[in-house]
């Protein structure tokens, strides 16, 4: 699905010529020994500022997504948001996008990926509440685990893991064109997933090269 506002612009010779390192915002972003940034964001062009609410995973900066005060206006260049926002209520959410936006350059970006409520529902209307749909290094993951957080992160006392809102293509879409961004395209991935880009008013055609990876 894409929900747009207004289509990206292409950014000024001057912004193409940078050859600055530019600085990836990873929100949420968990242990270090984690899951790896997508390869988009891996090399010396790049330098990742990690942020989480847990301290014990030792992020750059501890806080929640709701409050990227500590963090300059404009002041990085594209933000990752893997499975974040259905941890808040769903209250929360305009918060945490305005947010995102505000700390996002004006040809930067947000990558966000999270469970995809609709493809979910089709398992659990099909009586599959709690047969797992795939495994990952955290174990068995089932739509009762997608729905409502892993159930075992939960039971050993993680309870900043539950969820607490969610989102179809069409919510997360309009929830980012509501927040400000200039364009949002939302796209269901391979794992009862969603993968949505969303654009700052200035950002360039490129970054759909640069993403065609991740967002295929």
């Amino acid at each position: 699905m894409s929900s747009a506002a207004a289509p990206c612009l292409h950014p000024d010779p001057d912004a193409a010529s940078d050859a600055r390192v530019r600085r990836l915002l990873h929100v949420g972003c968990g242990a270090r020994n984690g899951r790896a940034l997508p390869a988009c964001w891996q090399g010396p062009a790049w330098q990742e500022i990690r942020l989480d609410i847990d301290p014990n995973v030792e992020p750059d900066i501890v806080a929640s997504i709701c409050d990227l005060s500590m963090l300059a206006d404009a002041s990085v260049d594209a933000l990752y948001s893997s499975h974040n926002l259905e941890h808040l209520d769903a209250f929360e959410v305009p918060r945490a996008l305005a947010e995102f936006r505000r700390v996002l350059r004006p040809d930067g970006y947000a990558l966000i990926t999270l469970p995809d409520l609709r493809a979910i529902a089709l398992h659990i209307a099909s009586g599959q509440l709690d047969a797992p749909l795939y495994h990952s290094a955290a174990g068995a993951i089932s739509p009762l685990d997608m729905l409502f957080g892993h159930q075992a992160s939960l039971a050993a006392g993680h309870r900043y893991m539950a969820h607490r809102t969610g989102f179809t293509s069409a919510t997360l879409g309009r929830s980012l064109l509501q927040a400000g961004f200039a364009e949002a395209r939302v796209h269901e991935g391979s794992r009862w997933d969603l993968w949505a880009l969303a654009c700052m008013p200035a950002t360039g055609a490129a970054v759909w090269d640069e993403l065609a990876g991740v967002l295929a």
